[in-house]
């Protein structure tokens, strides 16, 4: 197996491998998941993967679960099917910095994303590192930071272009959750900042140590989470992948951020993605 960074501080694509033939080897499943840690999202081109074998490798990394606004594939439980072209509705759900499903008490803990049609030009896929988003960030900020919680939302995400009788019941389904603004990976230790376009906001800044009067509220609230969900968007932090027909991205979903870039229509772009559930985050 080859093994290439794709830039600094994030990424790396495997060569000459099949992530099948992980589904039976130890050895081989284990030298994946140590460079998924390491680079935190990894990339395989021309992988001869169908859709069981898809479920089984991610299997391996944890139970599965059905995405509850995507569904999954009736034949292979635990994979969503993405199909987006011009009559999509809408397009730009994935046109956003985020992790997978931070609206969840327990969040997904990582991903297999494998493409299945894709135009010759466009439909990339950025990720962020944001271990470096934190690492770098001013030491005044980490301490304003350290101990706040903020909220995740299904409902001002997928919701938003529902009618309000259907967004309240998503709500009431998938209630927001609330996570650390800081949170502790749980293999590599690293710290994480975890505020993304799920976040809408703090839930414990509006104390005496933070506002003086009212009027502190509003504006330092805001716009301090927005500095920290901007935080992705630097290019220092990112890696792009240009997709091509079957090929495969790895990615942990706390240790990342990603962006599916909609600058494709009218052509079609195709994927299946397995999700493999996590636990709650934790500073």
């Amino acid at each position: 197996m080859q093994f290439e960074k794709l830039t600094c501080n994030i990424g790396a694509e495997l060569k000459d491998v099949q992530i099948r033939d992980a589904i039976d080897s130890d050895d081989l499943f284990s030298e994946i998941h140590r460079h998924l840690l390491e680079n935190k999202v990894i990339f395989f081109r021309d992988q001869e993967l169908t859709p069981a074998q898809h479920v089984a490798f991610a299997s391996r990394f944890g139970a599965l679960e059905d995405h509850p606004v995507a569904g999954s594939d009736p034949d292979n439980p635990g994979l969503v099917n993405i199909f987006k072209d011009e009559t999509a509705t809408p397009l730009y759900y994935e046109n956003n910095w985020h992790a997978d499903v931070t609206w969840r008490e327990n969040p997904q803990k990582m991903a297999v994303l494998r493409c299945v049609q894709c135009p010759e030009v466009g439909g990339d896929t950025m990720w962020s590192n944001m271990t470096k988003a934190y690492e770098d960030l001013p030491q005044h900020i980490k301490q304003q930071i350290d101990g706040l919680y903020a909220r995740h939302s299904i409902e001002a995400s997928f919701g938003a272009a529902m009618p309000i009788e259907k967004r309240h019941a998503l709500k009431a389904q998938f209630p927001d959750a609330e996570h650390p603004v800081v949170v502790t990976h749980p293999e590599t230790g690293e710290e994480v900042l975890y505020v993304s376009a799920y976040t809408t906001h703090f839930t414990n800044f509006h104390t005496p140590d933070n506002v003086r009067y009212g009027n502190d509220f509003t504006p330092g609230h805001h716009s301090l989470l927005l500095d920290l969900v901007r935080r992705a968007a630097i290019p220092e932090y990112q890696v792009r992948w240009r997709w091509t027909p079957n090929s495969v991205a790895i990615w942990d979903n706390t240790l990342t951020q990603h962006y599916a870039v909609a600058d494709y229509p009218p052509s079609v772009r195709q994927m299946q993605r397995a999700g493999v559930i996590g636990q709650r985050p934790v500073r």
